[in-house]
């Protein structure tokens, strides 16, 4: 299954369009907040999308979730869970939630890391990125216990040095 993840987008509109045709072979779409739309707006079409803290449409839930395979996706902005300081409290959520991958943004800092059997994905901001000049979105190949991460800059570039494989 290949799942196309974006954050943080912070208004943006012709990038999500861009990015939703130059990727049609995904199966998912996955925002993980902070877009500022509507969730009725044509950008946001076929995202599964959460509320961030900078999202004032009442229709986003504050997490979300997505079957992949037999596994489970979690979906969150971060910004519940702190995670500009530490993951900690998102690694307790994704436990009690039985995520095997969970997606999130909120720091805008691109990047995949796996904490116990869970992998956590932050795909960054195609809008305003932080540590990278790269603005950036990540898209999972996930097959059963193996989980590719792809992070492209806007423009469709894959960010090769961000790309990394793990077994779960």
């Amino acid at each position: 299954m290949r799942v196309l993840i974006v954050s943080d987008s912070h208004g943006l509109t012709e990038e999500l369009h861009t990015i939703k045709n130059r990727h049609k072979d995904v199966n998912a779409f996955v925002h993980c907040g902070d877009s500022e739309l509507q969730a009725d707006s044509s950008e946001m079409e076929g995202f599964l999308a959460v509320r961030g803290n900078c999202d004032y449409d009442e229709r986003y839930e504050n997490e979300e979730t997505l079957n992949i395979g037999e596994d489970l996706l979690y979906v969150t902005h971060g910004h519940l869970y702190n995670v500009k300081m530490t993951l900690m409290n998102l690694t307790y959520r994704a436990k009690e939630r039985d995520a095997k991958v969970v997606c999130f943004g909120h720091s805008h800092i691109a990047g995949a890391e796996k904490i116990d059997q869970t992998l956590f994905i932050n795909p960054g901001s195609i809008r305003l990125p932080n540590r990278r000049k790269e603005r950036t979105y990540a898209i999972l190949q996930y097959e059963e216990n193996k989980a590719t991460v792809n992070f492209y800059d806007h423009e469709g570039n894959e960010v090769k040095d961000l790309t990394n494989s793990f077994s779960l």
